[in-house]
């Protein structure tokens, strides 16, 4: 009882719930300038979710091909 438990005490559901809102952005992000999708998988890795965003931020984004 000493607090330390995160989202209120919704645990599990709490913490997946706070990956999915984390990781459908980067995914759709990823898929829009060109990369595949599950490198936004990476939000949820501690510093390699930094290193993403410098990725995103810096590299020459490749324009999807149109079938």
């Amino acid at each position: 009882m000493g607090g330390h438990e995160m989202f209120g005490g919704m645990g599990f559901l709490g913490m997946l719930l706070f990956g999915i809102i984390l990781v459908v952005p980067f995914w759709r992000i990823c898929q829009r300038i060109g990369y595949p999708g599950p490198l936004g998988l990476l939000a949820l890795v501690p510093i390699a979710n930094i290193i993403l965003l410098y990725f995103i931020a810096f590299s020459r984004w490749r324009t999807p091909t149109k079938q």
